[in-house]
């Protein structure tokens, strides 16, 4: 694994949506990062059983939603859209129904480009179904045989790029989120995410450059926004949400240092940190998101982004259209302000850029690092680390408690009164952090009430 030296993107002025130093073009010529932000829509299925006594009724929802949203951006005179098929986990588990899925989307597809001129692509994202077995089989099993035939037959069946939100160290992760236990998020995501991560990111990538499709990114969503609505939801403090956030990014930036391209998963907030690191193009999304979850950070998180996703919408009516539909149109509007701004002589994009950054950044930690000006301070504290994806997450959680501690110290963020002790309670949690992961995997075993929580040979150990 070849680890980023230093920063792709080294200067604000340089740091914008719709442009990144390494642009991606796939599908029916579109271009991501090379001056324009492209939507990118996910849609799926309202609240129904997915087996083979109703697969026709399955296959109808998705044929009727990829036409509405096709329609509807061919009205909007959208020039280039991505599609994005999440699948449902019976759609992993048997592959077959995944993949059928999969062509008919991409034939959808590759008409209204015939027809309409529109420029498409399509992403395909497994889910990691890994999990479903306890304690989880990483690199074995069913479940990985199953997204293994989802990553090898992805392009015969029309996928332009693979993605995937994968799940190692999750069932760590979970529990000591809500336990505020900073040392063993850190373990879950430093060392189990990093060391799964590799793992299943050299495989993706061989997969996808022996069928000549782009291998686009992953998104630490399990880990990170999992922290995000728990904080939403007052049962974590959103300082601790925040520093979660920038102790993933070590661990999803390992997908691009085995060759994963971009643009990343939209769910990756984490994104301007691989944009910054990496050079990739991104994929965020936030306030057009409300219709999947809340966020506190709905205008910061478009700040730099490249495409601009909606994260996944059921397929129920409302009022003007069904759902993802409606999606489409907020989609399309977005991207065509942000466009427009781009085209101004006059330096509109890097306002705009700062109004989003502004609107947010003060009111809420985990909107502070997603702050571009933020995102590169940190970046450079983490590169500054070494190769080790260890010492980054150490390094990430170190300098996002400092940033935040310095902001609220100068009045830039507002902290409440219950919020200020966890800057220092999760400090005093990195003392005497070991500097070796086998150390800290020692101390995370003695901790363990249940023995079989997780196997760490399926990690390397």
């Amino acid at each position: 694994m070849k680890a980023t030296q230093r920063l792709a993107v080294s200067s604000l002025s340089e740091f914008i949506f719709g442009r990144a130093p390494h642009p991606v073009k796939c599908g029916h010529g579109v271009e991501i990062g090379c001056g324009q932000v492209v939507p990118e829509i996910n849609f799926t299925l309202p609240s129904m059983d997915i087996e083979e006594a109703n697969w026709a009724k399955v296959r109808r929802q998705y044929e009727t939603m990829v036409e509405g949203v096709l329609r509807r951006a061919v009205e909007l005179h959208v020039p280039a859209l991505m599609v994005e098929f999440e699948t449902l986990p019976p759609m992993t588990v048997q592959p077959e129904w995944g993949l059928e899925i999969t062509r008919l989307l991409a034939d959808r597809l590759d008409e209204a480009h015939e027809k309409h001129g529109l420029r498409t692509a399509l992403r395909l994202t497994p889910n990691d179904s890994r999990e479903f077995h306890r304690p989880p089989l990483m690199r074995r099993g069913k479940y990985w045989d199953g997204m293994v035939r989802m990553f090898d037959e992805a392009a015969s069946h029309g996928a332009d790029l693979l993605a995937i939100e994968s799940t190692g160290g999750k069932e760590l992760c979970d529990d000591a989120m809500l336990n505020g236990d900073l040392r063993t998020v850190i373990f879950a995501l430093g060392v189990l995410g990093a060391r799964d991560m590799e793992f299943l990111w050299k495989k993706i990538v061989a997969s996808c450059r022996a069928q000549g499709i782009v291998p686009s990114g992953d998104t630490a969503c399990g880990f990170a926004n999992t922290a995000m609505v728990l904080a939403e939801q007052k049962m974590i403090p959103r300082v601790f949400a925040a520093v979660v956030r920038v102790v993933s990014v070590p661990r999803s930036l390992v997908a691009y240092e085995v060759g994963a391209t971009g643009p990343s998963k939209d769910c990756a907030y984490e994104g301007p940190y691989m944009k910054a690191i990496a050079g990739v193009p991104i994929s965020m999304e936030g306030r057009s998101a409300a219709c999947a979850h809340l966020s506190p950070a709905g205008n910061v998180s478009q700040a730099v982004c490249d495409c601009w996703s909606n994260e996944s919408v059921q397929n129920v009516r409302l009022l003007s259209d069904y759902a993802p539909v409606v999606s489409m149109e907020q989609l399309a509007y977005d991207c065509r302000l942000m466009n427009t701004a781009s085209a101004s002589p006059d330096g509109g994009a890097d306002r705009l850029r700062d109004w989003l950054a502004d609107s947010d950044g003060s009111l809420d930690p985990q909107a502070w690092v997603l702050r571009p000006d933020t995102v590169l301070r940190l970046s450079e504290r983490i590169v500054e680390a070494g190769d080790d994806p260890y010492r980054r997450t150490v390094a990430a959680a170190t300098a996002a408690i400092a940033e935040l501690r310095q902001a609220h110290e100068e009045g830039r963020l507002a902290l409440s009164e219950r919020e200020e002790p966890w800057l220092d309670m999760m400090e005093d949690q990195l003392e005497g952090l070991p500097d070796a992961p086998e150390q800290l995997l020692e101390e995370i075993l003695a901790q363990q009430t249940d023995p079989a929580k997780f196997l760490p040979e399926e990690y390397g150990f």
